[in-house]
């Protein structure tokens, strides 16, 4: 057995994601963004989180997958990369498992129609199921990290 990573488990579309639990600050229902001019069409706004301005970005929009109506399911996971809060939009945020750092192997090209650069491996869990883990630094690039730092200010 190897280390247990702690994965809080969302899903885009029949695929499943996950993203290690001391990244994640909150999970949000969907509520009002403010839009921000001049920014990458995924990047749907700022809202207020308890005082705290914090970009928000579609998941869908960012992997270049067809974006759909928000839904009672759909949710903001609250990320922390640094200093800086970022929103994710998602289909539905559904539980916290834990995945054995084992069970954890390299991405392939593409999966689900994401390029493997923003993944950081595919974990199986049980016999059935596989969980696509995220690599936040290239999904959130320095560049983007630079103009979402700037719409906090």
């Amino acid at each position: 057995m190897g280390e247990e990573i702690k994965v809080i488990v969302f899903k885009l579309g029949a695929e499943e994601y996950g993203i290690e639990v001391e990244k994640v600050e909150t999970i949000e229902r969907i509520q009002h963004l403010t839009r921000v001019p001049k920014t990458p069409p995924f990047i749907k706004g700022v809202m207020n989180l308890r005082g705290v301005v914090v970009p928000v970005l579609d998941l869908r929009g960012r992997f270049g997958l067809e974006e759909t109506a928000y839904t009672d399911s759909s949710r903001i996971i609250i990320i922390s990369i640094k200093d800086l809060k970022v929103g994710m939009i998602v289909d539905s945020a559904d539980d916290v498992i834990d995945v054995d750092s084992e069970t954890i192997s390299d991405p392939p090209e593409i999966v689900g129609g994401v390029k493997a650069k923003y993944l950081r491996g595919v974990a199986r869990v049980g016999e059935e199921r596989l969980l696509i883990l995220l690599n936040l630094k290239e999904v959130l690039n320095k560049g983007e990290l630079v103009q979402l730092e700037e719409l906090e200010e």
